[in-house]
Parts: C-alpha cells; structure tokens; sequence
C-alpha cells in the first residue's frame, strides 16, 4: 500500500501536538498528544473541564462544565488558527444523558457561528476527573 499523497505530490504525514498551559491548554493527565493533524484534518483529544491555570476541573453544572470544555477546545484549534466554525465532527460524552441532554444542548448552539458540524452526543457512566462532560472535535483546515 503505497502513501496517501498530498495534492502537491508529496505524501502526508501525521503530525503530533502537545500544549502547555500557556497555550491555554490543560495538562496532560494521561498518555496522548492535545491534536493530530493529517493533511488538512486536524484531530483534537478530548477535552475535559479542567482549568489549565489549576489542572483542576471547574465547579458547577454541566453548562458551566462544557463552557470550560468549550475554552479547551478553543485554545487547541486556536494553535493551528481555527476556531469551532471550523469543525466538521463534534462528539460529546455526557454523564447524565436524560438530565444534561437539553441544557447541554441549548448552550452548544451558541458556540457557533455559522452550519452547525456533523456531532454525536452519547451518554456514557463515568468520565475521566469526575467530568459530566467530554467532547473532542475532528476540524477542517481551509484551504
């Protein structure tokens, strides 16, 4: 099997990016890189409502959990100059499916400015730190 090529000729290699929170990214806590790119796709982790200041996750609600998550994520695509407009697929784990399902909703909307990107949302019983919510987002670098 030969290399997928890039459209100049030469073939695309996966590239790996970690942060720190002076990036206003979060630490570490486990072993993977904060993105992947591949060609013009660029895949973040998953981001967990933890403070990169404290490496603590935030207090409160699933609303103010996922604007924490929101944050992360934002300062992970700001890396490579995209911002959330530029997701192409969302997934969200939620702790409590039944109960977070609406209000996590209505906050998601507002995140976006243009088409809202492909999402699977999914309940799941437990998430890394205690988390109610997880999201990692797979964007598009335009071209």
């Amino acid at each position: 099997m030969g290399d997928i090529m890039h459209p100049h000729g030469e073939p695309l290699r996966r590239e790996a990016f970690s942060f720190t929170p002076d990036h206003g990214v979060p630490p570490k806590v486990a072993p993977f890189s904060h993105a992947t790119r591949f060609g013009s796709l660029v895949f973040v982790t998953g981001q967990m409502p933890t403070d990169p200041a404290t490496g603590l996750p935030v207090p409160g609600d699933v609303v103010a959990q996922a604007e924490q998550v929101r944050r992360n994520l934002e300062a992970v695509l700001e890396q490579f100059d995209l911002t959330l407009d530029d997701a192409l697929m969302v997934r969200v784990y939620l702790t409590s499916f039944e109960d977070d399902y609406e209000a996590f909703n209505a906050a998601y909307s507002t995140w976006f400015n243009g088409p809202l990107p492909s999402r699977t949302c999914v309940g799941v019983t437990a998430l890394a730190v205690g988390a109610a919510v997880e999201i990692d987002v797979i964007a598009g670098i335009p071209s």
